[in-house]
C-alpha cells in the first residue's frame, strides 16, 4: 500500500484546514466585507476538497476497486467496498459539487453558504480522515 503517500496527503489536508481555521472570520459581516478573507477562505476550502478527492483517487488505485466511470463513481466504488461509509460518500459528492462551483464559478458563489460551511462543516473533513486512517490501518 502506498500508505505513506496517503498519509502525506492527509497531513497536507490538515495544514489547509488549520490555515482555514486561523484566517476564518468569526462573523459573517467581516467575511462578506473582506474580499481578501473571502478569496483566501474559498481557496483553502477548494484545496482541502481537492486534497480529499486526491486521497479518494489513491484509495481507488490502492484497493483496486475498479475503474470508475466518472468522479461520482469513485465514491460509489469506495462505498461498495466499505472503504468509506454511505454518509461519507454523500458528503464527498457534495464537496465535489462545491469544488466545481468554486473553481469553475458554476453559478454565483453564495457567501452565506460558504461561511456556514467553513464555520460549521469542517468536521466533515475530520470524519473523512478518521474513516480513511481506520481503513488503511486495517490493510
Amino acid at each position: 500500500m502506498d500508505q505513506e503517500r496517503i498519509l502525506s496527503k492527509i497531513d497536507e489536508l490538515d495544514n489547509y484546514l488549520e490555515e482555514l481555521k486561523n484566517i476564518k472570520p468569526n462573523e459573517f459581516e467581516e467575511y462578506e466585507n473582506s474580499i481578501e478573507k473571502k478569496r483566501a477562505c474559498e481557496r483553502l476550502l477548494h484545496l482541502s476538497i481537492e486534497n480529499a478527492l486526491d486521497i479518494c483517487n489513491l484509495l481507488v488505485s490502492e484497493f483496486r476497486v475498479g475503474i470508475p466511470s466518472d468522479e461520482d463513481d469513485i465514491f460509489t466504488k469506495l462505498e461498495q467496498k466499505k472503504i468509506i461509509s454511505k454518509e461519507m460518500k454523500n458528503i464527498l459528492i457534495q464537496m465535489k459539487g462545491l469544488r466545481n462551483r468554486l473553481v469553475h464559478r458554476y453559478g454565483e458563489i453564495d457567501n452565506e453558504k460558504i461561511f456556514d460551511i467553513i464555520s460549521n462543516n469542517l468536521d466533515d473533513f475530520e470524519k473523512f480522515k478518521e474513516e480513511i486512517i481506520k481503513k488503511i490501518n486495517k490493510k
